[in-house]
Order: C-alpha cells, then sequence, then structure tokens
C-alpha cells in the first residue's frame, strides 16, 4: 500500500459491524493527523443486505471522498467479494474472512489475505467482534496508522454502555494484528508480496 494514502471499500451483512470497522480506521486515522474520509452505505443493506463503506486515509487532503478503485477490499462475505472485488486496483488487497468465504480462483494481480475473523472471535466468546479481528489484521498492513494510533482511538469511541466492550474489542484487534504476524506460512504463494515490507 502507499505511504502517502490508502483508499478501502470494506463490505458485508448488515449487522456485522461493517460500518463501525470503517469508522473506527477513520478516526483512527484523524486521531494521528491524517486526511481522512468515510462514506456509509445507508438503506435495505442495514436489514441483513450487503452493507458497505468507503474509507480514505491519506497524508495529503482529499480531493473526492469517493472510492471507485480501492486499495484494498475487507470482505466479510461471500456477496462482498463477487461486488468488489474486480474494482481493486492491480497490485492491491483482498482482505477476506475465511470463516464464511471459500478458497477460491481469485485474481492473479492482486494480494490475498484470508483472516478466520468469525472462528476467533466465536474463541473470544462473541461473534459481534469479528469486525474488530479483521481491523487488526489490516492495521498489519497499512503504512499509515499504527496498533498503537487505534489502541488510543477504542476507548474514544467505546464510552458509555459500550465501555464494558472495550477490553473484549482490543483483545479482538490484538487477535486479528497476531494473527497476521504469526500465520505468514498459510498466505500461499502470496506470502513474498502480502508480507513484504512488514
Amino acid at each position: 500500500m502507499s505511504s502517502t494514502v490508502e483508499r478501502i471499500i470494506l463490505a458485508g451483512f448488515g449487522g456485522q459491524g461493517i460500518l463501525f470497522l470503517g469508522k473506527v480506521i477513520a478516526e483512527t486515522g484523524m486521531n494521528s493527523d491524517k486526511h481522512v474520509s468515510w462514506i456509509p452505505s445507508y438503506g435495505p443493506e442495514m436489514r441483513g443486505g450487503t452493507a458497505n463503506c468507503s474509507v480514505i486515509i491519506s497524508e495529503h487532503e482529499i480531493a473526492s471522498p469517493m472510492v471507485t478503485v480501492p486499495d484494498v477490499v475487507i470482505a466479510m462475505n461471500t456477496p462482498s467479494v463477487s461486488k468488489f472485488n474486480q474494482k481493486i486496483k492491480a497490485g492491491g488487497m483482498l482482505m477476506y474472512n475465511s470463516s464464511l468465504i471459500e478458497r477460491q480462483e481469485f485474481r492473479d494481480d492482486i494480494r490475498l489475505v484470508e483472516i478466520p475473523a468469525n472462528e476467533i472471535a466465536e474463541e473470544l466468546g462473541d461473534q459481534k467482534v469479528a469486525s474488530l479481528v479483521m481491523a487488526g489484521a489490516y492495521i498489519k498492513f497499512s503504512k499509515l496508522i499504527t496498533l498503537d494510533d487505534i489502541l488510543k482511538t477504542l476507548p474514544l469511541m467505546l464510552k458509555g454502555k459500550k465501555q464494558e466492550m472495550l477490553d473484549l474489542n482490543i483483545v479482538a484487534l490484538k487477535k486479528g494484528y497476531d494473527y497476521v504476524e504469526e500465520k505468514k506460512y498459510m498466505f500461499g504463494r502470496y506470502v513474498h508480496s502480502v508480507f513484504k515490507g512488514i
């Protein structure tokens, strides 16, 4: 990914925490003195269809908040892969939830990262934190925001009644981050391109 701008599309079923995932990444960028945009998709998606949002994190001012050719797609379900896979720029990255998306013949000009987000979340006792697992995995690749940045941001976003979920969300975040670090060998022929520069 670029060291000056990251354009991301995040997608999944309504209820998988996609919009929150995008907001966490965007807020982290903003709290790290980056320029950011966050555009959620509302409507019938919120009732079980494919929800998505786009995030841009940049060292410079953002000319347009629209993401038509993403550097990264974070997909939580199969319909999201189908919808956004072909839009990823050549050399970009598809990070997908391998708990719900079967391995298949993807494009050979993109980097693939498979994260069993639901399985990890289930081990932690709450499927709702699968999106935070994905956030942690993404942070491992980002050149603009760090794990420390997002750990400082989460408490600001989980206040009031949500604060009781803070500890679990932090654990889920770290689990996703550590999974990328510990399971490099799992990514087959993509290992060199996916992990270059980490």
